[in-house]
């Protein structure tokens, strides 16, 4: 089995789409621990799933382990999107 590498710089900006198809938004930077990626902050850009969910927000962090592939694209697991709800019940616990 061969292992490909991508060196990180060439992820910055690239397209993340989740699995099914719907756009995410774009790297913007690599979160790494003790020597190796734990996630990925996604910045929400225009049209993206999350400039609709997040609002005034910039972007969120993506755990690696959520990643699926890496290629021209990225392509993540859709349990990584956070939903309406799940949004407005953060809002409301940060109100308090």
């Amino acid at each position: 089995m061969v292992l490909k590498t991508r060196n990180v710089t060439k992820t910055y900006d690239m397209e993340v789409f989740t699995d099914d198809g719907s756009y995410f938004g774009n790297i913007e930077e690599v979160v790494v621990s003790s020597n190796r990626v734990s996630g990925w902050r996604v910045k929400a850009t225009k049209n993206s799933y999350l400039t609709k969910v997040l609002g005034g927000a910039k972007g969120v962090i993506v755990p690696h382990n959520l990643v699926k592939a890496v290629g021209d694209v990225f392509i993540i697991s859709r349990n990584a999107i956070p939903s309406q709800d799940e949004m407005e019940t953060e809002d409301k616990e940060l109100m308090k």
